[in-house]
C-alpha cells in the first residue's frame, strides 16, 4: 500500500466527516440504513483500490505460473549470470553489471541463502561470487563451488599479466594488451634446465593462454597476435597474493627469490599472503 493511497484515503475520510459539519446532527441519523450503505460503498471502493494496487505490484514479479520469486526479471538475469560465470564485468555483461551496481542487496541475499557471498569491485567494475565462511571458521557450510587449481603455465601467465596490468595502469594506460609470443617466451623462461621437450612445453604454454582466454582473463583483439588483459586480473590476483606466488615460481624453477633477472615482478613483501584459488561453478 503506497503513501499516495494512504493520503487519498485520509483525504476522502476527512471530506466525508466534514461534509455535514454545519448541518443538524440528527439529520445524519434519520435513515440509519442509508448511512450504512454509503459507508459500506466508500470502504468498498478503498478496499478495491488497495487490492488492485497490490495485485499490480505483485504481477510485475510473476513471470510464470506458480512463480513465488521476489526478484525482477533483470535481477534474476543478473543472478543467473553470477551463478553461471566466475565473474561478470561492466565490459562483458553491461546490463547485469548495472543491475548489481545499482542495488546489490537483493541478489546478495539470494546468494547468502546458498552459503555464497557477493563481492562487488566498483573500481574495476567486476562482481563475483565466493563461498561464504563462518565467523571464526568453526562451522562448515555445504558448498556449491569447486576450487580451480591453475597449472604451472597458467600461474606463470597470471603473475606476468597482473604485473603488466598494474604497470600499464600506473602509467595511465586504460587499455592494457600483451603479445601472445611475448607471453609464451616468458613462460619458456621458467623452463627448467633439464627440460628438453620444447615442443611439449610450448604446447602447454599455448594451452594455458587459451584457458585464460576462455576464462575471460584475456580477450581477443582485431590483431590475432595481441590479447587484451581484463581488469578482472586485479580481482583474481590482488597485490597481497603476488609475492607468495612469485616465490613459489622461483622455488619451482630452482632459483632463489631476489637473484633472477625477472625479479622486477616481485612486490613489497608487506603485501604478501598465502595464495589461494577462487571457487567457481562454471567458467
Amino acid at each position: 500500500m503506497s503513501d499516495t493511497t494512504d493520503e487519498s484515503a485520509e483525504n476522502a475520510a476527512s471530506h466525508f466527516l466534514q461534509a455535514g459539519a454545519g448541518e443538524d446532527f440528527d439529520s445524519h441519523f434519520d435513515d440509519d440504513t442509508e448511512l450504512l450503505d454509503d459507508d459500506t460503498e466508500f470502504l468498498g471502493d478503498v478496499d478495491e483500490g488497495f487490492a488492485g494496487e497490490e495485485k499490480q505490484e505483485g504481477s510485475s514479479l510473476v513471470l510464470f505460473e506458480g512463480d513465488a520469486g521476489g526478484l525482477s526479471l533483470e535481477q534474476r538475469r543478473a543472478l543467473v549470470a553470477l551463478l553461471k560465470h566466475r565473474f561478470i564485468s561492466a565490459a562483458r555483461n553491461p546490463a547485469e553489471w548495472r543491475v548489481i551496481r545499482e542495488d546489490p542487496v537483493p541478489i546478495k541475499s539470494r546468494l547468502n541463502d546458498m552459503f555464497l557471498d557477493l563481492h562487488v569491485d566498483p573500481n574495476h567494475e567486476v562482481a563475483f561470487k565466493q563461498q561464504a565462511a563462518s565467523e571464526g571458521g568453526g562451522r562448515e557450510f555445504p558448498t556449491l563451488l569447486h576450487d580451480t587449481v591453475y597449472t604451472r603455465e597458467e600461474t606463470i601467465s597470471l603473475v606476468f599479466l597482473r604485473h603488466r596490468f598494474q604497470s600499464e595502469r600506473a602509467s595511465g594506460h586504460e587499455d592494457v594488451t600483451v603479445e601472445r609470443d611475448e607471453l609464451i617466451a616468458h613462460i619458456a623462461s621458467f623452463r627448467p634446465a633439464h627440460a628438453t621437450n620444447r615442443a611439449g612445453d610450448e604446447s602447454k604454454a599455448n594451452n594455458a593462454i587459451d584457458s585464460l582466454i576462455r576464462a575471460k582473463v584475456l580477450t581477443r583483439t582485431n590483431d590475432a597476435s595481441r590479447l587484451r588483459i581484463s581488469p578482472v586480473i586485479a580481482v583474481l590476483l590482488p597485490l597481497r597474493k603476488l609475492q607468495e606466488l612469485w616465490e613459489w615460481l622461483m622455488q619451482l624453477n630452482g632459483t632463489e627469490p631476489g637473484t633472477g633477472a625477472d625479479d622486477a615482478l616481485a612486490v613489497d613483501p608487506a603485501h604478501a599472503a598465502p595464495a589461494k584459488t577462487e571457487g567457481k561453478a562454471s567458467s
